[in-house]
């Protein structure tokens, strides 16, 4: 399989480890570099940061039918999971940003 593709993991393949998103190169962000981010955080995510994601799309008018795989909400999620501001996610790559978006909707549409 090619590296530089992207692709949607199947649900029930995903492990704990896959919540560590590796960037595909390192990220410098307020005078510190990143090569990795952990969201193994969103295993504690509730309705209430869900609903602080919807109003974060609403004041930044945008609509989604799906927010889960929109990139800022999904983002903002990341954000709220790692206590990274928000900031330091919209300045990735749009390879890493896409990393991210896939790896929180592939977390939200996994079965237990």
């Amino acid at each position: 399989m090619d590296k530089d593709i992207i692709e949607f993991v199947p649900a029930e393949n995903v492990e704990d480890e896959d919540r560590i998103v590796k960037f595909s190169k390192t990220y410098k962000f307020e005078g510190r570099e990143y090569s990795e981010v952990d969201l193994s955080g969103l295993e504690n995510i509730t309705a209430v940061d869900m609903i602080e994601a919807d109003k974060y799309l609403v004041r930044n008018a945008v609509v989604s039918m799906q927010p889960e795989a929109n990139l800022s909400y999904t983002i903002f999620l990341a954000s709220r999971v790692t206590k990274i501001p928000i900031e330091f996610f919209k300045g990735l790559n749009m390879k890493d940003a896409i990393k991210i978006r896939l790896a929180v909707a592939n977390f939200c549409y996994a079965e237990d």
